[in-house]
């Protein structure tokens, strides 16, 4: 029988947290008195993370099931493999690092349940370093103006989506993609709520600074021609601002004569151009690169293995090589 909730937790080198997640997390699923399945996706991880999986996978058969890739492909990956293997009505992502507690899945899906297919949650007080709550907040701003898509906390993993969601996501075959915004582009009633937030359990946040602007640049570039189209406009308006100084130095030559003051003038105006020039080809090269990566139609992740109960006579199956 299809369960009605589906967690889905990518993974990767959480050893040393994920006996506390197993610890919190099947107690709080079991308060809720509803079936369900959690599905964790080991994204390549280096440790023993994929060990600890099993094990837990054989200590509840019932509820669980893991998918393994054969090499790290990404947070974003290791959710869109746990989509297509979910069976759940509604589905709930969530980190493996205890920064959202379990406890507020329960949340969810009361939301969820009066009427709303979409269910975004915004920390209500971050457990990060300053930057990253300065750095996500400018992210946040400069991504609602470039997209129009209104996430509060677009960095909380912490979501519920409907099936009508998950099923629209799974149809989509973009390499580069955000989920969170990908589903709220095919929620029909979207909404948020408030949760909390705690201390990472255990390890240390797999995100750098880079990995923070590589994502939202990501962002913005998948969901939108605007950055392309500013461009543009603004070499339109350089053109005719250099136009404009090439004749007022013309006519200055015939006026004053030749004159070498202004030399050191042209050679930054010069290097200026040259900057903004080389920012446009490597903003072109970005959705260049999008189309290069989308026709080679490589697939997005390999699954190199999927632990699960497959039917009621407790059978284990294990499917190797299958590819998405």
């Amino acid at each position: 029988m299809k369960p009605e909730l589906s967690v889905v937790i990518p993974v990767y080198n959480e050893e040393a947290g994920l006996a506390t997640l197993f610890a919190r997390l099947y107690p709080a699923l079991d308060k809720l008195g509803i079936s369900y399945e959690i599905l964790f996706v080991n994204d390549g991880s280096r440790d023993r993370s994929a060990q600890l999986l099993a094990d837990q996978f054989r200590a509840r058969p019932d509820v669980t099931r893991v998918v393994l890739f054969n090499g790290n492909y990404g947070q974003h990956m290791a959710i869109l493999a746990g989509f297509q293997a979910t069976r759940g009505n509604i589905v709930v992502t969530l980190d493996a690092d205890l920064q959202n507690p379990p406890e507020e899945i329960g949340n969810l899906i009361a939301k969820m349940r009066e009427g709303y297919d979409y269910v975004g949650s915004i920390r209500r007080e971050r457990q990060d370093v300053a930057w990253r709550k300065h750095a996500s907040r400018a992210m946040n701003h400069l991504r609602e103006k470039l997209t129009h898509i209104k996430m509060t906390d677009q960095g909380n993993m912490l979501r519920a989506y409907g099936r009508n969601v998950i099923d629209l996501v799974n149809q989509c075959s973009e390499v580069n993609t955000f989920i969170p915004a990908l589903a709220y582009t095919f929620a029909r009633k979207p909404t948020e709520i408030i949760v909390e937030h705690e201390e990472r359990a255990a390890g240390e946040s797999k995100y750098s600074l880079y990995s923070l602007i590589r994502l939202n640049f990501d962002l913005i570039t998948g969901f939108s021609l605007l950055p392309l189209q500013a461009f543009s406009l603004f070499g339109i308006v350089l053109s005719f601002l250099s136009g404009a100084l090439f004749v007022a130095l013309i006519v200055r030559r015939f006026l004053l004569g030749s004159e070498v003051q202004g030399v050191f003038t042209l050679f930054a105006l010069d290097f200026f151009l040259m900057g903004v020039i080389l920012f446009g080809i490597g903003l072109v090269g970005e959705y260049v690169g999008r189309i290069y990566q989308q026709v080679r139609g490589r697939p997005r992740y390999v699954v190199q293995a999927i632990l699960e109960q497959k039917d009621e006579f407790g059978t284990v199956s294990s499917i190797s090589n299958a590819r998405e």
